[in-house]
């Protein structure tokens, strides 16, 4: 254990003693330098870890205090239970309408999954992109190498060293967002027709990945806090001919869950077993709320069997549509189906972003974002658990910015935002992470904004409706018994 994190634990202890009561101000950094003998730098590093973990948080101007803890929702989703068999993805018209109402400026965006683009820790990484293009703009302008920029490879593979992968810069594949990272692997491992396992409730960018290679989809169940089921989904494997695995271990996006390192390693030993490869999303990776990160499935792999997809979509910003893929045994391929789909990735933002991180601007950046995503969820679930109809359940994220939101079964979500939407509110309905249109009673809500009255307001607005909805249907159901 590094020194500056056992400074942080000797603090963290004594807040659990309540020798340091919440909202109480912690002694000053010179203070806890002195008192454990160490310095400056290191005393910083502590309380720097304290934030990280939701410990501690700092005021302008006024030094570190103590935060309260946070408790997990009184009653999480049910563990899913999806179709037990390969399923054709539909949901496209309702993910598209989701997609549309997201460029109303006037929305309120509960269902996006966008990050808080106004953090000022992200301008300079503005003002670096208008240097740059300053500085050189024929080299802005011109095409990047097909495997993408040696300087940004360069530096995500320094970046990955964090979720214990130790790869070298030409393993490394720079895409157009995570999304093309994942259509071009599946496209590398499987044919029209194959079968791929998924985690359920999944995102639906993966979902629709999966139908546009004409490829079925099948549903494992899923648990809100370890993740896919791995006796079902060896059960799946000994009953269906499945050609690839794609899964979201690590800060999941719906459910938010991390699956424990031993279930990673269970996992890789299983595909060992059965020969498959393993297409791993893990954009909100870098975004987990425990310091260090959780390591990524494929820091375990030894084989090269993991296709590992990520962006800075939700650690920066979308618009910059950069991601990235480590491809292992599978590389070439994958460099084929990039270049088949959009060849090299825009220049500009792989320069900016490379000098970005070299400058430690990005670790900068992601560390405010972790403590403020952590503290956002805490007030959204204590929203959620104050304005939503009795017998709601919510997942616990542990990381990200998203959240699973499970209702009584006589509510259909995507009725609920068909009345939202003329409110100028949208949520993402839970049939849109199902390849089967299940889940028609969540709902997926984010947390990216500070929370805010304009906010809650369009949660006690989503509460009062649901409940409204959830009257009407029971009273529905009981007059046709009743007949």
């Amino acid at each position: 254990m590094k020194l500056y994190e056992q400074v942080a634990d000797a603090i963290a202890a004594r807040i659990d003693q309540s020798y340091y009561q919440v909202g109480e101000k912690l002694p000053s950094i010179r203070a806890i330098s002195q008192a454990h003998g160490v310095s400056i730098s290191t005393a910083q590093e502590a309380y720097r870890l304290l934030e990280e973990q939701g410990r501690a948080e700092v005021r302008p101007k006024s030094g570190f205090y103590v935060l309260a803890q946070s408790k997990s929702p009184q009653q999480l989703p049910d563990l899913s239970r999806p179709a037990q068999r390969p399923m054709e993805v539909s949901q496209w018209e309702d993910v598209l309408e989701l997609l549309c109402a997201n460029t109303n400026r006037e929305m309120i965006q509960l269902g996006r999954a966008i990050p808080e683009l106004g953090a000022a820790t992200l301008k300079p990484l503005s003002r670096i992109m208008a240097d740059l293009n300053r500085q050189d703009p024929l080299a802005t302008l011109n095409y990047e190498h097909l495997r993408g920029s040696d300087n940004l490879r360069l530096q995500i593979a320094r970046l990955m060293v964090d979720a214990g992968c130790v790869l070298h810069p030409d393993d490394i594949v720079t895409t157009t967002g995570c999304q093309e990272a994942i259509s071009t692997s599946l496209r590398a491992v499987t044919e029209p027709g194959d079968i791929v396992a998924v985690d359920s409730p999944s995102f639906y960018g993966s979902m629709q990945a999966v139908k546009a290679q004409g490829l079925k989809a099948l549903e494992i169940p899923t648990h809100p806090e370890t993740g896919i089921s791995l006796e079902a989904l060896e059960l799946a494997l000994e009953q269906w001919p499945i050609k690839a695995i794609q899964i979201t271990p690590t800060c999941n996006n719906p459910l938010g869950y991390t699956m424990p390192e031993a279930n990673k390693k269970r996992l890789l030993a299983m595909t060992k077993r059965y020969d498959l490869p393993i297409i791993e999303d893990d954009i909100y990776g870098d975004l987990a709320y425990q310091a260090p990160r959780p390591p990524a499935l494929k820091s375990f792999d030894t084989e090269g069997r993991v296709l590992y997809c990520s962006s800075f979509s939700k650690t920066l910003a979308p618009g910059l549509r950069v991601g990235w893929c480590a491809p292992g045994r599978y590389l070439n391929q994958v460099i084929h189906m990039k270049y088949v789909v959009t060849a090299s990735t825009a220049t500009l933002p792989q320069m900016a972003i490379a000098e970005f991180i070299a400058q430690g601007g990005y670790e900068r950046h992601v560390r405010k974002m972790r403590a403020q995503y952590q503290q956002s969820r805490d007030v959204m679930i204590g929203w959620i658990e104050k304005y939503f109809p009795a017998g709601t359940k919510i997942s616990y994220p542990h990381g990200g910015f998203l959240l699973w939101v499970e209702l009584p079964s006589e509510l259909d979500t995507s009725e609920l935002n068909e009345y939202l939407i003329p409110e100028n509110i949208c949520i993402a309905p839970g049939v849109l992470f199902s390849a089967s249109g299940k889940y028609q009673n969540c709902m997926r809500l984010n947390f990216t904004d500070p929370p805010n009255a304009k906010n809650e307001a369009a949660v006690e607005r989503v509460g009062e409706l649901a409940a409204q909805l959830i009257t009407e249907q029971k009273a529905t159901l009981n007059g046709t018994k009743r007949v």
